[in-house]
């Protein structure tokens, strides 16, 4: 790859904790209207094995607001998105990715991606299409791209890869209905699926993170 051509999305860092013999890498990616900011607040309560980094998406939507793609809402209350916006960013995540991990020294097999809402369904989106960058998804309040379906990779690349998919009870934004959607697909695929909904709406709250941090640090024993 022309590395004058490459240039990586802008993003936050926290730095494994100094001596980690073989650190992990955490990717993570804000929702709709936020930035790298947003789920950079998580570091601390990330594992210290873990490097941390907080992506901002590539699409300005305002002030200090990005997407990874935009998105409409028919009459009938279907999605559409742009798919070239979503393309073009799942391009430029996977290179920002495999940048950091060759720059880190931290093998795809010790690398997860993570994300709350779009950036939730970046994350899957990523496990689907391009599993060599990656152990594991951690996938918030979010819902699957029937759009990236014909790009997913053959099922067999997706053994021995870990999937976590939280949903929010009262979660009006994105319904529990679309990770109960994701669950369903993904008992038919070759991963171990750590599936949970929890009381609250879209949104992050103590109890989940809590379990999604726990559901991390199972991942480097």
């Amino acid at each position: 790859m022309n590395q004058k051509m490459f240039q990586p999305l802008s993003f936050l860092k926290r730095d494994a904790a100094p001596g980690t013999a073989q650190p992990w890498l955490l990717v993570l990616m804000h929702g709709v209207g936020s930035n790298e900011q947003d789920l950079f607040g998580l570091a601390a309560s990330v594992p210290s094995q873990f490097h941390v980094v907080s992506l901002r998406a590539p699409h300005a939507v305002g002030p200090g607001a990005y997407a990874w793609f935009q998105f409409g809402v028919t009459p009938q209350g279907q999605r559409v998105i742009n798919e070239a916006q979503e393309a073009d960013s799942r391009a430029q995540v996977a290179r920002t990715v495999s940048g950091l991990s060759l720059q880190l020294g931290v093998p795809p097999e010790r690398v997860v991606l993570g994300g709350f809402s779009q950036g939730g369904i970046m994350a899957l989106s990523l496990l689907l299409t391009q599993p060599q960058h990656m152990h594991a998804a951690m996938v918030m309040h979010s819902r699957l791209l029937a759009e990236v379906l014909p790009f997913q990779a053959p099922p067999a690349q997706l053994q021995g890869k870990q999937l976590w998919v939280s949903a929010g009870t009262r979660d009006l934004v994105l319904p529990p209905a679309h990770a109960q959607a994701v669950r369903a697909l993904a008992q038919q695929w070759p991963l171990t699926l750590a599936y949970a909904e929890f009381p609250g709406a879209h949104e992050i709250t103590p109890h989940e993170l809590a379990q999604a941090m726990a559901w991390l640090q199972q991942l480097t024993v």
